[in-house]
């Protein structure tokens, strides 16, 4: 079967919907009975096994309706009404029951008022006088029921405007309380936060922006004004998050739910759906298409053809806590554009590259800066941190690294227990001297971004407190740590984790540590205060790209006191065939003390000396890196 999808050239409207039927396909035998619920797998969520099917029926439907919507067919139909009827009537006994607050099901009800709207005389019509009167009331329990104040609000949104588009009673004033409380999390340049104070992630596009568009499609005889403003916001937003896309269709491993894999890319289609003129067609094309032929050239689905939980490969470790069976199906919402025409100019243009973007793109919103690396394509997020953090799974691996990466992904731990466990990549993990329990950035007391360079205060003990400093750059970066510890404290500051499938290419020094493998190439080198380097080679299973890695790792012992670490970190996905490569020509040399005790925590500046020396100045202090290469390749 993955043979199968990875032969879809996925060049044509064609070759989409081949793509949805052979995801599709392999459904049909796990309907229930009454079709209403659909048992994909055995994992559990929180929520029980019962909603978990409801849900993956439900997920179904984000790919089932703009297929429907643009004149084509499934078998799969018949069984959706079925379940519809059955699942929404009380006294059948696959009933989807009585909603609570905040409930997974309030979630799932989103794509029955997409449904209701965009295609009516599919879902409403064939459905009996009963029938419609169950779904009416099954989903109208969700304007009787709080949704969690971020992204969920759009829920209600959908279905209210899928009442009113199929001409059924609706909550208006529920309708326009919510697109006034989704205004607040707007943070200006196309982006928002997921509810107060929340990260900005793929809930940015495939969330706020994707339901946005559909609204401004749908609503805009009756909101023109909304419509034209979620149109604006998603142009403004759309060059930024370009950014995130490598020239081969990946998209940068961030944040969570990313099982829901494809969906990175919603927002590309939705954008054509809604008639955006922000991004040319043809360029929306190939960001949508190449992202595709990216992903089925993974190990995403089982023998079967069932998508999987996990990213490149099935991964449990790396899952949500609200990750069932079914939940990798929210991915359907990247086929959209199958609502469109044959002859609409999204399908009719020439697939384009990528625009010729930036080397360096700073999102303050985000709290990230974009560097891409033009000769190999790959994207790195150099990350400055939250205030704030939340009790989602693995939230400091998925938000608070110091760098996220397109060619090396991201690790989760299996524990915090040792350096293998943690797979503490692109961070600076400490512990109590000899306990070998870690602790590594959670959320930060001041951040700030200049330029490429970020900054950023944290405290993982009480009587600990570490600035760190990052200057952004591909494929070497910097990191410089002030700590100031009144405890004992064991440091490891993690390079990229690299995969490997066969015993890789390995060097170990006193001040550094080198792989490299057919993945690339990772290195880190100590310029101040570490006292020794090795290789880690973490747990199975850690890395959202590659189920095995190493990762070198520079440490420290650190008595009480004031203590500077200053690091020169590499990474390059592209292996270079003899040690005379881009690793070992492109390095940083000498980092001075001079002033390091009076850098001050807030900031540093940026200006190039003479003789290629980059300074970087606090006040009249100065940290002095010896580069021989020019600036955009640093």
């Amino acid at each position: 079967m993955r043979a199968a999808l990875a032969a879809n050239p996925l060049r044509s409207r064609e070759d989409m919907e081949a793509l949805l039927q052979q995801l599709l396909a392999p459904l049909e035998p796990y309907y229930s009975q009454g079709k209403a619920r659909l048992a994909l797998g055995h994992s559990g969520a929180s929520y029980p096994s019962v909603i978990a099917e409801m849900e993956a029926f439900s997920r179904v439907l984000w790919g089932l309706v703009p297929l429907l919507a643009g004149g084509g067919e499934s078998e799969l139909w018949e069984h959706v009404l079925e379940g519809i009827a059955n699942g929404t009537d009380p006294e059948h006994e696959e009933y989807w029951g009585v909603v609570s607050d905040y409930d997974q099901r309030l979630v799932e009800m989103a794509v029955f008022g997409y449904a209701l709207a965009l295609i009516p005389d599919r879902i409403w019509k064939p459905l009996g006088e009963k029938a419609r009167h169950n779904l009416y009331t099954w989903l109208h329990q969700i304007n009787a029921h709080p949704c969690h104040d971020c992204n969920w609000l759009f829920f209600q949104v959908l279905v209210n405007i899928g009442f009113h588009k199929a001409g059924l009673p609706y909550d208006k004033a529920q309708l326009q309380r919510n697109l006034e409380r989704l205004d607040t999390f707007y943070l200006g340049d196309g982006w928002y936060s997921d509810g107060p104070e929340g990260h900005s992630d793929y809930y940015v596009p495939f969330a706020f922006h994707y339901y946005g568009l559909l609204y401004s499609k749908l609503m805009s005889g009756e909101d023109p004004e909304r419509a034209a403003l979620y149109r604006e916001r998603a142009n403004a937003f759309a060059p930024h998050f370009m950014a995130w896309f490598s020239p081969n269709g990946a998209a940068l491993p961030y944040g969570r739910s990313l099982t829901y894999r494809f969906s990175q890319a919603a927002f590309w289609g939705a954008m054509a759906f809604a008639d955006t003129d922000g991004v040319a067609p043809g360029v929306l094309k190939g960001l949508l298409l190449r992202h595709l032929r990216w992903w089925f050239s993974q190990p995403i689905v089982d023998s079967g053809g069932l998508l999987s939980i996990g990213y490149a490969y099935p991964n449990l470790v790396m899952a949500e806590n609200y990750n069932s069976p079914g939940s990798p199906y929210w991915a359907l919402k990247a086929f959209l554009p199958l609502a469109l025409p044959a002859d609409h100019p999204f399908w009719v243009s020439e697939e384009q590259p990528l625009p010729e973007m930036a080397v360096v793109d700073v999102q303050k919103p985000a709290h990230l800066v974009l560097v891409r690396d033009p000769v190999s394509g790959h994207v790195a997020a150099f990350n400055s941190g939250h205030a704030g953090t939340n009790e989602h799974t693995h939230t400091s691996a998925k938000y608070e690294k110091f760098v996220y990466s397109t060619g090396f992904g991201f690790s989760v731990p299996r524990s915090e227990w040792g350096l293998s466990q943690g797979a503490f990549d692109s961070m600076l993990a400490l512990s109590e001297g000899g306990d070998n329990l870690y602790r590594v950035r959670r959320h930060n007391r001041s951040t700030l971004i200049e330029e490429d360079l970020l900054h950023a205060v944290w405290k993982p003990w009480s009587d600990v407190e570490v600035s760190t400093w990052l200057i952004a750059g591909l494929p070497w970066h910097i990191r410089i740590h002030r700590i100031a510890t009144q405890r004992v404290l064991d440091a490891a500051e993690g390079g990229f984790a690299l995969g490997i499938e066969q015993p890789p290419l390995q060097r170990v020094g006193d001040d550094e540590a080198w792989a490299g493998s057919a993945w690339g190439i990772s290195r880190v080198r100590s310029l101040l205060g570490y006292d020794g380097a090795r290789l880690i080679w973490p747990n199975a299973n850690t890395n959202v790209l590659r189920p095995r890695t190493v990762i070198p790792t520079l440490t420290a012992s650190l008595q009480p006191g004031v203590h500077w670490l200053a690091s020169a970190i590499y990474g390059d996905p592209v292996m270079d065939k003899t040690e005379s490569g881009r690793a070992c020509a492109k390095q940083p040399f000498v980092l001075t003390e001079d002033g390091l005790d009076d850098l001050p925590q807030i900031g540093l500046k940026v200006e190039i000396g003479q003789d290629d020396m980059i300074v970087y100045s606090g006040r009249d202090k100065k940290i002095k890196l010896r580069l021989p290469l020019d600036r955009q390749q640093f």
